[in-house]
């Protein structure tokens, strides 16, 4: 039975606590085999049995959603959603209706509350404009007021402006506890506060119950508005997504369309400031463009008629016009995002970590709050108001909140960030590896060498002209699709007075993986490769000391000469290499297929560790395996290779990198970390930015847990009390998501 994914939004869910609870229960349906719920996204994406009715999927998870978390709104995402809705188009495309039924949104019938009193796990709320943040310092400021006016007065008057003021500052709490009760949902957060501070009311102390309802409330009003100014944040920072696309009709009209209806051959204009909206070839007008959103490269890149402009990248300078060479579902700035997002599908072991910390805290410390509470008055007699005011302290400090909120919004905006710097991180899980590099292994060709081959020299052996030579590598190459092999065929086309290619006097052909090919042309067999081709066919033949590739061929079993094709070094392949070592990576290894004499110039121009050379494709896989015996159990192995040549080393490598990503299919599908671009001083910054998001994460949990075990032993001695105790949770939790906020920005 096979398998699909299915992607849910779920709209208002701000709780990351309810997100953990959604998430554990959509795993727990018989046919879904892993589910994800974002906090961050407020995104789930489910890996379903592919013949489970659609219906039901969608039914249960709006029914899990809403339980848990009331007031959500829950829509099925497919991959090519139209997101604009009655978008106006002339011409011949048609027009998008929002109640159309080509609509691939399915939406339900729950409905968002115009209020902010939603039967959350938390009291976290939909609306954070100006209205809300009014609403809530009004209630502050009248709260207030009736507790001082308590403090002057006496006896049932006091009592009776206590009470209201503490219904004015914690009325929803309760009302929100109590509709949690009836769901069966207990042990939520606002339960445990109404319970704290019901019982300080109980045993007399009334200020002090209204004082940590009314620091709850605060903190729980400053910790809203920090996490949603991180999600913004992350937002913006992704906000790579064209709005529209001017498409040009065929009377030279320009209309404005979503960028989704656009086709493959279309026309569209892309004026000074805007997005390009679709990956195509520009057809008219030059500019510059900024591709900084992409790439992370602050330098504007120069465009002309021919070249090639991706989506995402901003026309800065003239008006240009681009034939579309890519639908959107297909284009660049699609995959990034999509990349992007399931990302959160592949969690960290940290993440993991605290999932199953989450699940066991709460009823844990809720377990010894009670017996806090009534153990020592039970079986030593002590006083119960005393250790009744320590348990209800306890109750307050049980919500992990800081951590379950934290930790996904470091990955995530450690990943966000990345790609901002024109690195594309799968998950979490392969940030994290990042973080633990101690061996770099690099390919060679295309990786720290420029990849673009030309032939250096020709050397004819006997009676063969350069001419004669350059027909017969040129014929034998032309079916191959391996950079050397171009060079080959348009050096031939350059500098030969007859190249002209007859592909039909071509009878076979045959490639040697890792050797060479062979054909059979006209009434003779050609053979072009490396000297292992002439040693298997026991070839007699020159070799050549120049340094480059050396390609040998043979016309029927005779040797008749070789070509030098060079291949140049990247300029930042040597700071790459550099920074690499001042980050304490412990060795940098460059395997390759390439000869010994090449493979060691160039290993000694970059100064990388080791090199291993003239190496079959299985055979680097074996050499990897030979280097991971030198880790250390918390060591990680990274590859760098083209993404497509090495998958088999992408795959074995605990993080496998692939350069010059963008735009290639293959590259993203083989990798784990998807380089942009093709500077290889990228690594060193990917590595950076996993270091200083776990470094982060490492931070928000020591910090996290150890105030709160502090918290809670002074509590039990006596020492602290029920201020401190809001502290430990709402405070901590506020400091903890604007540290996390820092993973978002990477300083070069």
């Amino acid at each position: 039975m096979g398998q699909t994914k299915r992607l849910y939004e779920i709209q208002g869910l701000h709780c990351a606590n309810c997100a953990l609870k959604i998430e554990r229960e959509l795993n727990q349906l018989y046919y879904v085999q892993s589910a994800v719920v974002n906090s961050v996204t407020s995104k789930a994406i489910l890996e379903v049995d592919e013949d489970t009715n659609r219906e039901i999927i969608f039914d249960d998870v709006e029914s899990i959603s809403t339980r848990i978390e009331h007031g959500v709104r829950v829509k099925e995402i497919e991959k090519n959603v139209i997101s604009k809705k009655n978008v106006k188009v002339q011409g011949n495309v048609k027009s998008i209706n929002s109640n159309s039924n080509d609509n691939k949104v399915k939406e339900t019938k729950v409905t968002y509350k115009d209020s902010h009193s939603d039967d959350h796990v938390h009291n976290h709320n939909h609306d954070n404009g100006e209205g809300f943040k009014r609403k809530q310092i009004t209630k502050f400021i009248i709260g207030i007021s009736l507790a001082v006016a308590g403090v002057l007065t006496k006896d049932m008057i006091s009592l009776f402006l206590f009470i209201a003021s503490y219904l004015v500052i914690g009325g929803d709490i309760l009302f929100i506890a109590g509709k949690n009760i009836i769901k069966g949902q207990v042990f939520d957060e606002n339960f445990l506060m109404s319970i704290a501070t019901i019982g300080a009311f109980l045993i007399g102390e009334y200020p002090e119950a209204i004082g940590v309802m009314l620091f709850y409330q605060i903190g729980e009003f400053f910790q809203e508005l920090a996490v949603n100014k991180s999600r913004n944040s992350i937002s913006e920072l992704m906000d790579i997504r064209p709005d529209h696309a001017n498409l040009k009709l065929s009377d030279g009209d320009i209309s404005s369309v979503s960028p989704e209806e656009v086709g493959v051959g279309d026309i569209i204009v892309v004026k000074p400031g805007e997005k390009i909206p679709l990956d195509g070839v520009v057809v008219r007008g030059d500019s510059q463009i900024d591709t900084s959103a992409l790439t992370g490269e602050s330098v504007p890149r120069v465009v002309k008629e021919r070249a090639e402009v991706l989506a995402g990248s901003i026309n800065k300078t003239s008006l240009i016009e681009v034939k579309i060479t890519k639908e959107f579902s297909e284009s660049t700035v699609s995959k990034i995002l999509e990349l992007v997002e399931n990302a959160s599908n592949k969690k960290a072991p940290t993440e993991k970590f605290i999932t199953k910390f989450a699940r066991y805290y709460t009823p844990i410390v809720v377990i010894l709050a009670i017996l806090l509470a009534f153990l020592p008055p039970l079986a030593m007699g002590e006083d119960l108001y005393t250790w009744l005011y320590r348990g209800l302290s306890f109750l307050v400090v049980s919500c992990p909140c800081a951590l379950v909120i934290s930790i996904p919004l470091s990955f995530f905006g450690g990943i966000g960030g990345a790609s901002r710097s024109g690195v594309l991180v799968k998950g979490g899980n392969y940030l994290e590896a990042l973080s633990k590099a101690e061996v770099v292994i690099f390919d060679k060709t295309g990786t720290l060498t420029e990849g673009s081959f030309e032939v250096t020299k020709i050397t004819p052996y006997g009676f063969i002209t350069e001419d004669m030579l350059m027909e017969y590598a040129a014929y034998a190459e032309i079916y191959s699709n391996h950079p050397i092999a171009k060079s080959i065929v348009e050096s031939y086309k350059k500098i030969s007075t007859k190249a002209i290619i007859d592909k039909s006097r071509i009878k076979s052909y045959e490639e040697i993986p890792g050797k060479g090919v062979k054909i059979y042309f006209g009434d003779r067999y050609i053979y072009a490769g490396n000297y292992k081709l002439m040693e298997e066919l026991e070839i007699r033949y020159v070799k050549s000391n120049e340094v480059g590739t050396i390609i040998y061929v043979a016309v029927n079993n005779n040797f008749v000469g070789s070509l030098v094709i060079s291949d140049r070094i990247k300029n930042t392949s040597p700071m790459a290499i550099a920074k690499l070592k001042e980050l304490g990576i412990k060795k940098i290894v460059m395997l390759t297929g390439d000869n010994k004499t090449i493979a060691e110039y160039v290993a000694k121009v970059i100064s990388v560790d080791d090199v291993r050379a003239e190496l079959m494709p299985h055979e680097k896989v074996s050499e990897v395996e030979k280097i991971y015996n030198g880790l250390s159990k918390k060591g990680r192995l990274i590859f760098i290779g083209d993404g497509i040549n090495d998958a088999p080393v992408l795959a074995r490598a605990d993080i496998g990198i692939a350069m010059g990503g963008i735009g290639s299919d293959a590259a993203i599908e083989a990798s784990d970390v998807v380089i942009m671009t093709d500077d290889p001083e990228k690594i060193s910054t990917s590595i950076k930015i996993a270091r200083k998001t776990q470094k982060i994460v490492v931070q928000n949990i020591a910090f996290s847990l150890l105030i709160k075990a502090i918290v809670l032993v002074l509590t039990a001695l006596g020492i602290t009390n029920m201020w401190m105790a809001v502290f430990a949770d709402v405070g901590v939790t506020i400091i903890a998501v604007l540290n996390a906020m820092r993973a978002m920005k990477m300083e070069e």
